[in-house]
């Protein structure tokens, strides 16, 4: 999971950008303006409440507020599990779900404070209004290395809303990292049940170890 954690911070830190698009707001695509959105939303709100960024809980919070709403956990879920999901019962697809997002949230936690300045650059795209899938393509500028292409698979749900499910990086995907990482595991351990287990003792002992880094910051500030 090491390599993964790794992956999915850098996945985090493309949306962590100061969406300086080449092309104006009103010429972006319905799936460009959430990518777009939801940069401008993250960046001014880790920008102003950086000191918070080491408190799990308001990472869990801002999680839940602004990336939930434009993901689709649901179909990520059933992607990275794959063959697994579909054999899964539906206690076990929930509890999945609960500790995959914890997982999740703890990658946040150390993306949100490795944060920097970074610009993305919208690539011409081929969406349509009648398209429900679309590949949203674009570079991610930074001062210190060469521009790093970024797609984000999108799709249309029922309610009209466009919800990101995969992040490739430099060709790489988050669920087909993820998909290999889980299948390996349950065959290893001996089942998802053994897999969801280990992902709540590790997500137990991360929630520990940041109460406690808490806890040793507050007592720090109270006496210099």
């Amino acid at each position: 999971m090491k390599i993964l954690k790794g992956f999915f911070a850098s996945l985090l830190l493309s949306l962590l950008i100061t969406a300086a698009s080449s092309v104006s707001a009103t010429e972006l695509s319905p799936p460009q303006q959430v990518i777009q959105d939801t940069s401008d939303l993250l960046y001014s709100i880790i920008k102003s409440d950086k000191d918070k960024l080491n408190d799990r809980e308001y990472v869990f919070q801002l999680v839940h507020d602004v990336i939930e709403p434009r993901v689709d956990l649901n179909k990520v879920s059933k992607l990275v599990l794959g063959k697994y999901w579909r054999k899964a019962s539906k206690q076990q697809r929930i509890e999945f779900q609960k500790e995959f997002k914890h997982l999740l949230i703890n990658t946040y936690a150390t993306a949100f404070n490795e944060f920097e300045d970074w610009t993305v650059k919208f690539l011409p795209t081929s969406a349509t209004k009648s398209k429900k899938r679309v590949v949203v393509k674009t570079e991610m500028i930074l001062a210190s290395r060469p521009p790093i292409a970024i797609n984000y698979r999108m799709a249309r749900n029922k309610a009209g809303e466009w919800k990101a499910y995969d992040v490739i990086i430099e060709g790489i995907s988050m669920v087909t990292n993820y998909k290999g990482s889980f299948a390996k595991s349950i065959k290893k351990k001996g089942g998802l049940a053994n897999v969801i287990q280990k992902l709540a003792d590790k997500n137990k002992r991360s929630r520990e170890k940041s109460e406690a880094n808490k806890t040793r910051i507050e007592s720090a500030n109270k006496h210099p």
